[in-house]
């Protein structure tokens, strides 16, 4: 009895992050209003994805100075903010950690900001794999 009500106090206090690997087709129903946004078609983004995360929400990335979160690894260095950088711009004005989850919702706001800013070359492989020849990356919603 003692173990059980141990295991439901570290299920309350420590809820898991939700994960998700997604496919191509459930990632482009979610990400369909990111479609034309900033000049970048709804198939270059699901390719530029697959590149960066092969669309697991749980991607990190370390690098020497940084690491890039979630599904559009999101740098820790200027949009969102961790116990690694703590000077970090955080433009985003995020946890880096809530581009971690299933909700997409505060990544695709946190892409648009730095599509506006950075422009798609943030994303290095957009522009050698992304930019044409995209017919793989459709998806028949």
């Amino acid at each position: 009895m003692m173990s059980f009500v141990s295991l439901l106090l570290v299920g309350i206090l420590f809820p898991i992050t939700q994960a998700k690997q997604f496919t191509k087709c459930e990632l482009s129903q979610v990400l369909k209003d990111m479609d034309g946004y900033g000049g970048i078609t709804l198939p270059e983004w699901i390719c530029t994805i697959f590149h960066n995360s092969g669309y697991d929400t749980q991607t990190m990335v370390n690098n020497n100075d940084r690491t890039d979160y979630g599904l559009f690894q999101i740098s820790n260095k200027l949009w969102c903010r961790d116990n690694q950088i703590l000077q970090s711009r955080n433009i985003c004005d995020i946890s880096c950690d809530k581009f971690l989850d299933d909700d997409l919702t505060d990544d695709m706001m946190c892409a648009k900001k730095i599509l506006d800013n950075e422009g798609i070359d943030y994303w290095l492989a957009h522009k050698p794999l992304c930019s044409e020849r995209l017919e793989q990356w459709l998806c028949e919603l």
